[in-house]
């Protein structure tokens, strides 16, 4: 083929091959582009939708509760005085034990207490026979006096006489009663039932009547209170949300108190909230608030720091929104992720209430029949189509999923 074609010169020679080999390595490289691009686009028609997570928002009945903070304290508390002064002369019970209300617990020497009662018996004794002296005359003058044998001023007398010796016996009656009263004060006894602590005083030891130190105190703490606060603020507007018909009046709200104790665990027994005080505390601007629990095992202490959950009210048609389900950005907002129509992807802002349990509750933002997203949220993102897979509320997989 070569060997017909005329002789050529050396320059169109030259070119001539420069054109053929570029022809030639032109063509592959057209070959394998356009490949490539019939494998992308094959690729692009079967890749498949992004799997999402999600759960319908179904509006139902919520209990909501506030936890506030607070303290234990002694439903019965007696600091235990003397009544009378004197020397102690022995401690009758054991200090952090167990007593019953009139169980003695200390005795002062009563001999000066003794001698004074029997010193008032005597002279009550004395002075009732002086009344009884007193009535025979004047009952023997009222009897002359119908016969003239004595006058009238003197039977007069006889009379007086006689009602101030029932005076005087009345004084001897009521020094009598004080004296014995004193004597039964050098027996002081418990005033309560309860746990006595230690005592402030010994054997020998001088006690003054009604002294500012306590000899002992004594605490009862089954049943138990436990006193919290709340803001005035916070007061407010649950009266507020009350008053609207958001939130409905539990008819168990005073027998629906839970605690939690300082190590973080439940207390066993609930409470009744017992009353609400009357004035708000002008330094710290909150209300206080008092519960009474059973306290059968002892377990509670006075002064014990605790938490006390009360119901507030039911809120009938509350929507709650996995906490997994809910994001925030920079600022704090909070937003979520529906499937809305045409399954695609839309973002939504919320307005949260508080959490319930591992579920926010939602004020804004949701709406019955939403299709929330809790699942596969890294894969999607606003304005794309994916295809759903219905969960529970706690998200985990339901029976079937739907596209």
């Amino acid at each position: 083929m070569i060997n017909s074609m005329l002789p050529l010169t050396p320059r169109p020679l030259l070119l001539h091959t420069i054109l053929l080999l570029s022809s030639l390595l032109f063509l592959p490289g057209c070959d394998r582009a356009g490949v490539n691009a019939a494998q992308t686009g094959s690729a692009d028609a079967a890749a498949p939708l992004p799997q999402v997570g999600i759960v319908e928002i179904r509006p139902r009945p919520v209990a909501l509760d506030t936890e506030l903070a607070g303290r234990t304290t002694s439903y019965l508390i007696a600091e235990v005085r003397p009544q009378v002064s004197g020397i102690i002369l022995d401690r009758a019970y054991e200090e952090g034990s167990r007593i019953t209300v009139g169980q003695l617990l200390y005795r002062i020497d009563p001999a000066t207490y003794q001698a004074a009662y029997d010193s008032a018996v005597a002279t009550l004794r004395r002075d009732e026979a002086a009344m009884t002296r007193a009535r025979l005359t004047a009952d023997r003058y009222r009897e002359l006096l119908k016969t003239k044998s004595v006058s009238q001023e003197v039977y007069d007398d006889a009379a007086a006489a006689l009602k101030q010796a029932k005076a005087t016996v009345d004084i001897d009656k009521a020094a009598l009663e004080s004296a014995r009263i004193n004597l039964d004060y050098t027996r002081v006894t418990a005033p309560i039932s309860g746990r006595i602590g230690r005592s402030n005083v010994t054997q020998g030891a001088l006690v003054t009547a009604s002294q500012a130190t306590p000899l002992a105190t004594i605490q009862q703490y089954d049943p138990i209170y436990v006193d919290v606060t709340q803001s005035s603020a916070e007061l407010l507007r649950l009266k507020r949300i009350l008053a609207s018909g958001q939130l409905q009046p539990t008819g168990e709200l005073d027998a629906n108190v839970a605690l939690i104790l300082e190590d973080g665990t439940n207390y066993a027994h609930r409470g009744r909230l017992q009353f609400t005080e009357v004035s708000v505390d002008e330094n710290t601007g909150s209300v206080t608030l008092r519960a009474v629990f059973p306290n059968p095992e002892h377990q509670l202490l006075p002064g014990m720091y605790v938490r006390a959950v009360i119901t507030e009210g039911v809120k009938q048609a509350a929507i709650l929104a996995p906490q997994k389900a809910v994001t925030r950005d920079a600022k704090g907002r909070a937003s979520a992720m529906v499937l809305g129509s045409g399954d695609r992807i839309e973002q939504r802002n919320l307005t949260l209430d508080r959490a319930v349990g591992n579920q926010w509750l939602v004020t804004a933002g949701l709406q019955p029949g939403d299709r929330l997203i809790v699942d596969g949220l890294q894969k999607v993102r606003p304005g794309i189509p994916a295809s759903a897979v219905n969960l529970d509320t706690d998200g985990s997989n339901a029976a079937g999923s739907t596209n």
